[in-house]
């Protein structure tokens, strides 16, 4: 993982605001770095980080689709790429979402590819303070290659 990660960006609509409110207090940290959103999430991303004039460049923001029309999959088919370094993802444990299987599938997959995943403020704040976050760490991600040969035998 290079100094300058590639951080996701999620949050389900009852907790839009609370991201949005992190990202604007994290706003310069953020901005040097890319960042990956999906839908509604990332256009108010973008918007937070573009609304003060900063004498930096606009916002790195890629949009995906919303996580109920396919963002949650795109974004989870990122972090099996090896794309994304950091997902933040703000859920809403309150709530039933319609796409609660496609979240589960995120979620798994971050923790298959052991991306550094925050779920709430606490825990995103934790994980970009860290003393590693600022460096080129390198993450352990788990050889495979035997539940694969395994699975191919069977």
């Amino acid at each position: 993982m290079k100094k300058e990660k590639t951080i996701a960006l999620v949050a389900h609509d009852n907790i839009k605001p609370e991201l949005v409110e992190w990202v604007d207090w994290n706003r310069e940290m953020l901005l040097q770095h890319h960042l990956v959103c999906t839908g509604t999430t990332g256009r108010m991303v973008e918007e937070t980080l573009n609304s003060k004039k900063t004498g930096k460049a606009k916002a790195d923001v890629r949009l995906l689709k919303s996580g109920p029309l396919g963002g949650d999959q795109q974004l989870g088919a990122m972090i099996a790429e090896g794309k994304i370094d950091a997902l933040i993802f703000f859920w809403d444990p309150m709530e039933a979402q319609p796409h609660d299987v496609d979240v589960k599938a995120l979620l798994r997959l971050a923790t298959l590819y052991n991306v550094p995943t925050a779920v709430n403020r606490s825990s995103a704040d934790l994980i970009v303070s860290s003393a590693l976050f600022d460096s080129d760490y390198e993450p352990i991600v788990k050889d495979y290659k035997n539940y694969v040969n395994r699975t191919l035998r069977q």
